[in-house]
C-alpha cells in the first residue's frame, strides 16, 4: 500500500508591519491612510517587484504619477512639477536601498496634502 504523503501547507503570507516602515520618514503618520493606501494597491503588494519603486526608471516614476498623482489623488499640476515632486521624494528616501511603494506613496500624499482623500467618509 503506498504511503500518503503529509499535507503541505502553503506559506502564510508575511504580514508587512506598513506602518512601521512610514514611521521611519513621518513622526505620526495617519493609519488610516496608510491602510487605505494597502488597500489600494491590494493585490501587488504580493509580488516584490511590485511592492517597491524604482527611481531609476523613468517609466515607473511616469506610471506613479500618471496612476497614483493624477487619477488616484487627482492632482492637476503639469508633468514637470509632479515629477519635481516625485523626484523630492526620491531623494527623501534613497537612503533605502529598495523603496517601499506604501511609504512612497503616503509621502506623496503627504506632499500634496491629500492624505485625507484617501480615507472614506462614513
Amino acid at each position: 500500500m503506498p504511503e500518503k504523503k503529509a499535507a503541505t501547507k502553503k506559506p502564510e503570507a508575511k504580514k508587512v508591519d506598513y506602518l512601521a516602515r512610514v514611521k521611519k520618514y513621518v513622526e505620526k503618520p495617519d493609519e488610516a491612510a496608510v491602510n487605505a493606501i494597502v488597500r489600494h494597491l491590494g493585490i501587488a503588494l504580493r509580488s516584490k517587484d511590485a511592492s517597491l519603486v524604482s527611481c531609476s526608471s523613468k517609466d515607473e516614476l511616469a506610471r506613479v504619477r500618471d496612476s497614483w498623482l493624477k487619477k488616484k489623488l487627482a492632482l492637476t499640476e503639469s508633468d514637470a512639477d509632479l515629477d519635481k515632486g516625485i523626484k523630492a521624494i526620491c531623494e527623501q528616501v534613497k537612503a533605502d536601498r529598495q523603496k517601499d511603494r506604501v511609504t512612497f506613496y503616503y509621502l506623496l500624499a503627504d506632499k500634496y496634502d491629500r492624505l485625507s482623500s484617501l480615507i472614506k467618509k462614513k
